[in-house]
């Protein structure tokens, strides 16, 4: 990374609008993401969060406006993002080992040596040992729980060390501690890395202590704004049709709740 990506917005959409189907899934995105947030991407089911996603990673184009990803238009297999897909982990058979997912994510882009000038396996153990895998990487996936599947789906987005990490809905189906612990995960991985990080999520709680901002779809329009005007009650009221409210706790803890 130059001086001058460091002071170019990571993420630019100017006037986007998005169709799938024949059906317009959300217009008026016109925003600018600063280098090194945590943003969460938040809306009801079927606004648009994956959506935005493949956007960011070339996988789809914009119906009008512009994108510009790190610099330049989204193009597919950009090295300098990481991707973790919604349920990542579920198809992986019974006989690969956590090492062989991170190994075959490595595979996808580079061969021989890699970046820094380390050899594959380096590449492979960093990045177990950057989200604490280390421990189980010789297991196999399937004998491993929840949360530790998740990590080792997190090490898989960043072995090719990227400069953006997108990862969709990675709290589901785990239990509070490991979405508290893959949360604290994230939020250290960006600030160690220099890292932006998009989040699909369904739920804030567990993410609020290390989001920065969101991306928030709403009336289907495409919104950005820091974590601390988002997390509103009439704004959540609003998305998500059901009546929130924010509490903020005597130790200062923020969380949202059914009012």
């Amino acid at each position: 990374m130059n001086g001058s990506d460091a002071k170019r917005p990571v993420v630019r959409f100017s006037d986007v609008a998005v169709v799938r189907g024949g059906r317009e899934i959300w217009s008026e995105g016109t925003f600018e993401v600063p280098r090194g947030c945590i943003v969460g991407v938040i809306g009801p089911n079927g606004s648009g969060k994956t959506t935005f996603l493949k956007l960011l990673l070339g996988l789809l184009t914009p119906s009008t406006g512009s994108i510009e990803v790190l610099g330049e238009t989204p193009r597919r297999g950009n090295p300098r993002i990481g991707y973790v897909p919604q349920n990542y982990t579920a198809a992986v058979g019974d006989a690969v080992r956590c090492r062989d997912l991170v190994h075959l994510s490595l595979l996808g882009t580079r061969w021989g040596v890699g970046q820094r000038n380390l050899q594959p396996h380096a590449l492979v153990d960093e990045a177990l040992a950057a989200v604490d895998a280390t421990g189980f990487a010789d297991e196999r996936m399937s004998q491993v729980s929840g949360g530790q599947q998740q990590r080792v789906a997190i090490a898989a987005g960043l072995v090719n060390s990227p400069d953006l990490l997108l990862l969709d809905e990675p709290l589901a189906n785990l239990d509070m501690r490991n979405q508290r612990q893959i949360a604290a995960l994230l939020g250290r991985l960006a600030t160690e890395r220099n890292m932006t990080v998009f989040v699909v999520a369904h739920q804030l709680n567990s993410l609020l202590e290390v989001l920065t901002s969101a991306v928030y779809l709403l009336d289907e329009h495409a919104h950005y704004d820091v974590i601390g005007k988002v997390v509103d009650e009439e704004l959540l009221s609003h998305l998500y049709g059901t009546s929130i409210a924010v509490v903020r706790t005597p130790q200062g803890d923020l969380f949202t709740r059914n009012a």
